[in-house]
């Protein structure tokens, strides 16, 4: 049904056709971005399960070596192995645009490109065990960052796909049904008006012919 408050002239209905003509290429162009933000999830979402299996594989493995350490070492000479640690990592913060969706990614720097810095205690007083522990934790970093930058962007893209949705919806629902349903309203009303005009000026036709020679239609 058409608005009470839409005025039927030739403007507004002019202004409707092109709102609708915009409002289909709009519906369009939201519908391609769903449908490949969908696509760009589900990667994504794949990709995350694959990793998050790896990193916690990589930290239960850490976990049980450390377990194994901690049985055979004392705790004081665990903790004074891994009191002063050799090597440091810089995390960087950045962010990449998917789809009008910022994204952020992660990149990492160690002090210095030695591996074994890893290590910040000698290997003479100190379980091998303790070892494999701090070689998975730091085989697993890169993962576990990867990890992390896919899991907000899934969260990003989750809420930018949701969002998209609804203006779909919004515009083949809602917005371009109206529009439609307003310049029908309008064309019905102009043609009705046209018609109106065309019996008024016949009417005045007959009546001036009637004034000037006497005659009367019948």
């Amino acid at each position: 049904m058409a608005s009470t408050q839409i005025n039927p002239t030739r403007m507004e209905l002019n202004r409707l056709k092109k709102k609708k003509v915009t409002a289909i290429k709009g519906h369009k162009l939201l519908k391609d971005k769903r449908d490949e933000l969908m696509r760009q999830y589900l990667d994504l979402v794949r990709e995350n399960m694959a990793l998050r299996e790896k990193v916690e594989a990589g930290i239960l493995s850490a976990n049980k070596n450390f377990v194994i350490a901690k049985a055979g070492m004392s705790g004081a000479a665990l903790n004074t192995a891994l009191m002063a640690p050799k090597q440091e990592v810089n995390l960087g913060v950045g962010e990449k645009n998917v789809m009008s969706v910022n994204v952020p990614t992660f990149e990492y720097q160690t002090r210095t490109a030695d591996t074994n810095d890893i290590y910040s205690y000698g290997f003479a007083f100190t379980s091998s065990d303790l070892d494999g522990a701090v070689k998975s934790l730091a085989d697993i970093l890169p993962d576990m960052l990867r990890l992390a930058e896919i899991e907000k962007g899934c969260q990003m893209m989750a809420a930018e796909i949701e969002k998209t949705r609804r203006r779909v919806n919004a515009l083949e629902h809602v917005i371009i049904p109206e529009t439609e349903t307003n310049i029908k309203f309008i064309t019905m009303k102009l043609d009705e008006n046209d018609r109106s005009t065309t019996v008024r000026l016949m009417k005045v036709k007959d009546m001036m012919l009637e004034e000037a020679h006497g005659y009367s239609k019948k």
